[in-house]
């Protein structure tokens, strides 16, 4: 028997819950919900879902906090919820280490859509058999789902490892923001060109504590357009 993929869909809203559970469960997904930040990280850890559907404001723990502690253990993707439209916060969630957002009021299929997609691309990653690339010190193994500098494994989410594999498998060559966010986010994306440079960032943070300046250094803005990766003293 096939297992059904989880998802812990996290909001204090209970008719917006059933919901979203109806057409998740629908899809032949299992659901498991939870109401607070506090039910949700036990959730999370009882139920091992495949994917997270996480309310930015919830009570006892905010969401932001939940998908911080969540990175610090788990590279599970994270769609978060917010009912804010200031992209500050949007920015913020990102950069703690969620794959993607959905601002409220949205549709269902919406939200569906969203988790196929996100669903969809750790899959191929997973199933994709390439040969390693390697960029001066920078190795992306896509068989492994793996991304090492000199020989440190990088704990990448899924967004950061398929915008970084993808800069590495084409390096030297320029990417525009709205390239990398197509390869990110699919055919689902927003159009959020900040959603990149917050990626990047936290890529840019992670280099470092792996290799240093020069590490984060090997990606290079290319201003007005976007991104590429060189290696370091190229």
């Amino acid at each position: 028997m096939i297992r059904k993929q989880t998802i812990l869909v996290v909001d204090d809203e209970p008719k917006l819950v059933d919901v979203v559970r109806a057409y998740l469960e629908n899809d032949g997904y299992r659901v498991v919900s939870a109401r607070d930040g506090r039910e949700a990280l036990v959730q999370f850890h009882q139920a091992q879902p495949d994917l997270k559907i996480l309310d930015l404001m919830l009570p006892e723990i905010d969401g932001l906090e939940v998908c911080r502690r969540i990175r610090r253990e788990s590279r599970v993707p994270i769609i978060m919820l917010t009912a804010r439209a200031e992209e500050v916060d949007e920015l913020l969630g990102l950069e703690l280490g969620a794959d993607d957002y959905i601002t409220k009021p949205f549709s269902p299929r919406a939200i569906l859509a969203r988790v196929r997609a996100v669903l969809r691309r750790v899959n191929a990653a997973d199933e994709d058999m390439e040969a390693p690339v390697e960029v001066g010190p920078l190795r992306v193994d896509l068989a492994r789902h793996e991304i090492t500098w000199e020989g440190v494994s990088l704990a990448l989410t899924p967004s950061e490892f398929r915008l970084l594999s993808t800069l590495a498998t084409g390096s030297g060559r320029v990417f525009t923001r709205l390239e990398l966010l197509e390869r990110i986010q699919g055919d689902t994306y927003a159009g959020y060109d900040r959603t990149v440079d917050a990626h990047v960032k936290n890529l840019r943070k992670k280099l470092a504590a792996a290799g240093g300046d020069a590490a984060a250094a090997i990606i290079v803005a290319v201003p007005s357009v976007g991104y590429k990766l060189e290696e370091p003293d190229a």
